[in-house]
């Protein structure tokens, strides 16, 4: 099973093991990890979450469509590395993915 380390804005690590084909998002929500809200439950409609994928790993992830894009320019606080978590699915060859999160939801 892929492993996720989500670090949050203060540097704690949480780590989770997370069945194929869970979204970032929903991993977070289903182990409580603070900062990822995911309000629209992964529709790509709200922003919530947002986070910071590693950046040495941005490459093995698709680029963000268009919907995904748009939502990410709504957001303040984006840098290059920025997706929203709804948008990935976990699969084996990102296990070990570490995936930084906002100090709080900015929009």
């Amino acid at each position: 099973m892929p492993i996720i380390k989500y670090i949050d804005a203060d540097g704690n690590t949480i780590e989770v093991d997370v069945p194929e084909g869970t979204t970032l998002m929903q991993a977070a929500v289903d182990n409580m990890i603070p900062s990822i809200l995911g309000e629209c439950g992964g529709g790509c409609s709200c922003g919530t979450c947002h986070c910071f994928i590693e950046e040495g790993r941005i490459a093995e992830l698709p680029e963000p469509d268009a919907i995904e894009q748009s939502l990410l320019n709504m957001i303040t606080d984006t840098k290059p590395n920025s997706r929203l978590g709804c948008q990935i699915s976990m699969n084996d060859s990102l296990s070990g993915l570490v995936v930084h999160l906002p100090k709080e939801q900015q929009f």
